[in-house]
């Protein structure tokens, strides 16, 4: 058996969009990750492994494969790469793939399991049996989550096993569907604790992010958060990643030039028919940093990426997808308010948007239409999150119309709606979702009902789920003022203009 140090770059390079992927992966961290392979195929597996932390996934299969193709019975090999065909805290999309992966190395699990020489190896081949074997996707990663649970009983004071568990306790949250935090709390102790004895461990800076990507509890990962883009700088997500947490710090600067870093990297790495997922999220996200910045129009050329990629990429269902959200997100943030065109088929990020929009200037029967379809899905949905998400939007847009016809008692009740159904889903993580966040509409709407001092305490929730978002910040500032406290409210506009300076967004408040 032998153990391998993963070693930095030694190079020197300066690590640019225009770098070839053979010279931007010299940098993917360190760990000790001893298995019975040795030489060339050792050092494509522990490269491979240190990828995968950083959800690297086409790179990670490439270090896996030529792990393979140097040791065709390397049975870890095969359980590297069976883990990077789907993202483990998303649904699952593609089970086929990681089962043919098993499949090349044996025809059955047993068959499968003989060729893992060690009982820590065959555990890990064991827990991924579980993941990709039959039944429902929920039940295979509880069982994934359990079966790490025993190797780590077995090996408490290894550090890759303790990181995959922790990933698998993260991954087994969301497939219970467990709100608690429970498990994101135990698997982000873990993870903190690999972080505590090596820094420079991807896998454990990234845990800690998403185990602690919530409002409560995203100081404990700061420190990750600034460490984990330098420790895997060829890896998009891994850039990427730290403004989960910057976003709950209200770094917007941070979160604007992480994605920019990210999307360059992604979009380097990027040839016609890969999946253009990382360069889409990267754009997603740094429009929202640059939104909350006050940069307008930095955050118009996030849109004008996103339409370039989404046309390169043939018309990828991601791209696609997330270009109604940027634009309704661009009118909602900036106030700049515009009624789209309007279908049953429309987005509804583009039904709020334009349901807003109407309100505002005054058209309240497109507001209306808007609404109706709103009204529609919520009717028709479930329990499901986008289904969820629709019920609040709907609500949002209905009580902004009763709010402008001065109908108090309709407006307040649909609000208190909406936040019930908010209570029941996850804290923030990451950009408003609904892109007009619901405490922050309802402090607004209190605001234009001549109840200033009720809308205080909506304002002060709003920047307690989304820190230092400026547009609940103005409002808090406008609510303290109405209510006669002018130092509370040169303290909030204090904050505001820390926060947006002379940018366009201060013209036009």
């Amino acid at each position: 058996m032998k153990s391998v140090l993963m070693l930095l770059a030694t190079s020197g390079l300066a690590l640019t969009a225009s770098m070839r992927a053979d010279a931007q992966l010299q940098s993917v961290g360190t760990l000790d990750f001893p298995t019975s392979a040795t030489g060339e195929a050792q050092q494509h597996f522990l490269r491979g492994v240190a990828i995968l932390h950083s959800f690297g996934w086409k790179q990670a299969i490439e270090e896996f494969q030529a792990a393979q193709a140097l040791d065709p019975d390397f049975a870890l090999a095969y359980w590297g790469e069976s883990l990077n065909y789907n993202h483990p805290l998303q649904t699952e999309r593609d089970v086929e793939s990681p089962r043919a992966v098993l499949a090349r190395l044996g025809s059955t699990r047993e068959e499968r399991l003989a060729k893992a020489p060690t009982a820590r190896e065959r555990g890990f081949l064991a827990a991924v049996e579980d993941l990709w074997g039959p039944g429902d996707w929920r039940e295979r990663r509880v069982a994934y989550m359990e079966a790490m649970a025993r190797l780590y009983d077995q090996y408490p004071d290894d550090d890759e096993v303790a990181t995959f568990y922790s990933l698998a306790l993260l991954s087994g949250a969301r497939a219970l569907n467990d709100n608690s935090l429970r498990l994101e709390i135990q698997g982000g102790t873990i993870a903190l604790d690999v972080f505590n004895r090596n820094r420079n461990h991807p896998g454990a800076a990234h845990y800690v992010i998403h185990a602690f990507d919530d409002p409560l509890h995203a100081p404990l990962a700061l420190e990750a958060a600034h460490v984990f883009a330098e420790i895997s700088p060829a890896v998009a997500h891994a850039r990427h990643m730290p403004t989960h947490i910057f976003i709950q710090h209200g770094m917007w600067d941070y979160v604007s030039n992480h994605n920019q870093s990210a999307y360059d990297v992604a979009r380097s790495l990027w040839q016609p028919g890969d999946s253009v997922g990382d360069a889409v999220h990267a754009l997603d996200w740094g429009q929202y940093g640059d939104l909350q910045r006050g940069d307008y129009a930095r955050a118009r050329v996030w849109i004008e990426r996103l339409e370039v990629v989404a046309e390169e990429s043939d018309g990828q269902a991601r791209a696609v997808s997330t270009l109604p959200l940027v634009k309704a997100r661009y009118i909602v943030e900036t106030e700049q308010w515009q009624i789209e065109p309007i279908t049953e088929d429309s987005s509804a990020h583009t039904l709020l948007a334009t349901g807003l929009s109407a309100v505002r200037t005054g058209d309240l029967t497109a507001a209306e239409q808007a609404a109706q379809i709103l009204s529609r899905r919520a009717s028709e949905g479930g329990t499901a999150l986008a289904d969820r998400w629709e019920q609040i939007m709907y609500r949002e847009v209905a009580a902004s119309i009763h709010a402008a016809r001065g109908e108090a008692d309709d407006a307040i009740r649909l609000m208190d709606e909406a936040l019930e159904i908010l209570t029941t889903m996850r804290p923030p993580r990451g950009s408003a979702d609904p892109i007009k966040p619901t405490y922050e509409l309802y402090g607004e709407l209190l605001l234009e009902l001549d109840r200033p001092a009720d809308a205080i305490e909506k304002f002060q929730t709003s920047l307690l789920r989304l820190p230092e978002r400026p547009r609940s910040l103005l409002g808090l500032a406008r609510a303290l003022e109405q209510t006669g406290d002018q130092a509370g409210a040169e303290e909030q506009y204090r904050k505001l203009t820390a926060v947006w300076g002379d940018r366009e967004s201060v013209t036009r408040l």
